[in-house]
């Protein structure tokens, strides 16, 4: 596969996954439309120009991991897995069939490239940790990214293991929020308010930086100045928007869950069908 820094071919790749997800999920009948294109950006800047991965090596110790504790944005993670050769692109529109690859959360024990089975929300960043111990008693040089929903830092075991990767100094674990303001039953702020967000991070005694997450420089410059920290461990808090890149899923948290209609999907498509261009 073929990594680049180049924004514009990394807004592409997205503008193709953002299509691939809303095909697989209208082709399911059910899954989480808003959650996947809210954080696709991310995975793509992950994937495309930060990892070190390859699927010729994905059964290797000696490489990058990610962990995607958000498991209900696996639409977003499949097409990108898809595209980096992880598996065959026919097997998206297979998307929570039965007997098929891709449950409709990550599963590792069926679908290639998926590092633990995560769905059971407040768990991927306690993973993250145990892989980052893993590797330093192995003698690994390798981050473990981990990509959590803003809905799920409610749970508590967020908190505890944000706790323990600073007090065991993980520097190799890069957490990012995927901080797109809606969960299942409406506005963070209303379900259980989690701000300041970033100032409760730094005082768990993580590296934290605000960005955009949909814009690519601030995407890659943050996951740069992460990998140099080597004192602690790193959370990015990335702004997003669920649904982006669909105007009548941006920011309504109908989308949060469900799949597109026919008459949606078409109407998507035809919103993404320009190739990408200008902007962030």
């Amino acid at each position: 596969m073929k990594f680049t820094d180049n924004i514009e071919e990394l807004k592409e790749i997205s503008r193709r996954m953002r299509i691939d997800i809303l095909k697989m999920l209208h082709e399911s009948g059910s899954g989480h439309s808003g959650s996947s294109l809210s954080c696709i950006d991310i995975l793509v800047a992950i994937y495309f120009s930060k990892m070190d991965h390859s699927p010729d090596r994905k059964r290797e110790d000696l490489r990058d991991k990610f962990v995607l504790s958000k498991g209900h944005g696996a639409p977003a993670l499949y097409a990108v897995l898809a595209e980096c050769g992880y598996f065959g692109k026919e097997n998206l529109l297979t998307l929570r069939k039965l007997k098929s690859k891709l449950s409709g959360h990550p599963y590792s024990c069926s679908t290639p490239g998926v590092e633990v089975t995560t769905g059971s929300l407040g768990q991927g960043l306690s993973q993250s940790n145990g892989l980052a111990m893993a590797g330093r008693l192995n003698g690994e040089d390798a981050n473990v990214y981990c990509l959590l929903g803003d809905g799920e830092v409610q749970e508590g075991q967020v908190w505890e293991a944000a706790m323990s990767a600073a007090h065991c100094k993980l520097d190799s674990v890069i957490a990012i929020v995927d901080h797109n303001q809606l969960q299942i039953d409406g506005a963070v702020e209303n379900i259980k308010n989690i701000e300041p967000l970033s100032d409760k991070w730094a005082a768990f005694g993580w590296y934290v930086q605000d960005i955009d997450g949909h814009d690519f420089r601030q995407i890659l410059d943050a996951i740069d100045a992460a990998k140099a920290e080597k004192e602690r461990p790193s959370l990015i808090n990335a702004h997003t928007i669920k649904g982006k890149g669909v105007s009548f899923m941006e920011g309504v948290v109908k989308w949060h869950g469900t799949a597109p209609g026919a008459e949606e999907l078409e109407k998507a498509l035809e919103e993404l069908s320009a190739p990408a261009g200008g902007g962030k």
